[in-house]
């Protein structure tokens, strides 16, 4: 992938990082844990091995929440509760691609957990889309 400096940030804007480097992977995740985690269909996370994060404001801010018994952490904003960056093992930098704001040029390599997706998570292609909230 090309795209080498991201910045991000929180919904509340109190969070700010920086991404260097590139990402390996993009994956978008229907386990029930990443479900539970973006309240959606799945999660969409960017992996790098090699990737430096920054904190650029707020690193006091970011929680992390650790799924007992399992592999499955969180970071996110204490204030709003946005997903945030966090480094995973071993050596694992973990970005949610929602907490980016700078462009990125890539798609996702697969859908994880397809055995695991959400009942009403199928034919989504199918359903109307508009440009903002549906008229009165």
């Amino acid at each position: 992938m090309h795209d080498s400096r991201h910045t991000g940030s929180c919904l509340c804007g109190e969070v700010l990082f920086e991404v260097q480097g590139e990402f390996e992977r993009f994956y978008l995740c229907h386990c029930s844990y990443c479900r539970k985690d973006s309240g959606s269909a799945h999660g969409a996370n960017l992996f790098s091995s090699s990737a430096r994060l920054r904190w650029l404001s707020g690193e006091d801010r970011v929680s992390v929440f650790t799924l007992p018994g399992t592999r499955h952490a969180r970071a996110f904003c204490s204030r709003c509760g946005s997903a945030l960056p966090r480094l995973a093992e071993p050596g694992q930098l973990v970005v949610p691609a929602g907490s980016l704001d700078s462009p990125l040029r890539t798609r996702p390599d697969a859908h994880l957990f397809m055995a695991s997706k959400a009942d009403w998570d199928e034919a989504l292609e199918h359903v109307p889309g508009l440009p903002g909230f549906p008229a009165s």
